[in-house]
């Protein structure tokens, strides 16, 4: 993959989606909980007010309607600011 996040905005791979059974029943992909957490991939090189904390390799979480939803070589990705990141773990 060949893609640089510009500014201060973050390449994030989501994790994959819990399959959970609630009594037997398997939960539809239209109806699995959207993850809230991911590998950051790339950063950009940040702005002059901002410079870049998060950096490859990072486990983060984020906001529920954060970043853009993005598909790269088949992978389902997310690009997002920074600033929609709410904690590295």
């Amino acid at each position: 993959m060949n893609i640089k996040p510009l500014g201060d905005r973050v390449l994030v791979k989501p994790a994959a989606a819990e399959e959970k059974t609630v009594g037997g029943i398997i939960i539809p992909d239209s109806a699995k909980e959207k993850p809230l957490k991911g590998e950051v991939v790339a950063v950009g090189n940040g702005t002059k007010d901002e410079e870049m904390i998060v950096k490859a390799g990072d486990n983060v979480l984020y906001g529920k309607y954060a970043g853009t939803e993005i598909e790269l070589d088949g992978e389902q990705y997310l690009i997002m600011r920074q600033s929609d990141i709410l904690a590295i773990i």
